[in-house]
């Protein structure tokens, strides 16, 4: 078994904003929702290694009404700790809160966590060397 995607919510409206952060700031690419689900709003997002395979799917669908995740989260695992910073610098130049309080409280793992543009909580995590 393995994780095909992780689906957030956004509001009716909201994919231009989730493109800004999931897109813009993470860095992920967004791909063509198939056509029979495209009437239903939402924006897909995807992760690839360097030989081109998905490492990471994030899903936004429009929800009515809409309440962010909190506490609920995708937790993405990046390739190391330059990684870790550079999207921390992203993140903060493109104008989200980054919290570094929880770097240190997930054994064997630096991580942070941030907001997307609807509040939901991502966390974003390397393996300590």
């Amino acid at each position: 078994m393995r994780l095909h995607h992780v689906q957030v919510a956004c509001p009716p409206g909201g994919e231009d904003v989730a493109r800004r952060f999931y897109a813009g700031a993470l860095g992920m690419t967004e791909v063509e929702k198939p056509e029979e689900l495209r009437a239903r709003g939402g924006a897909w997002f995807r992760a690839v290694d360097g030989s081109g395979g998905v490492t990471a799917e994030i899903h936004v669908g429009v929800e009515d009404p809409f309440a962010p995740a909190r506490k609920a989260h995708p937790a993405l695992v990046l390739e190391g700790a330059d990684a870790l910073d550079a999207v921390r610098r992203r993140l903060e130049e493109a104008g989200y809160v980054v919290d570094l309080s929880q770097r240190d409280t997930f054994p064997g793992h630096d991580r942070v966590h941030t907001f997307d543009g609807h509040g939901n909580r991502v966390e974003l995590l390397v393996a300590r060397d």
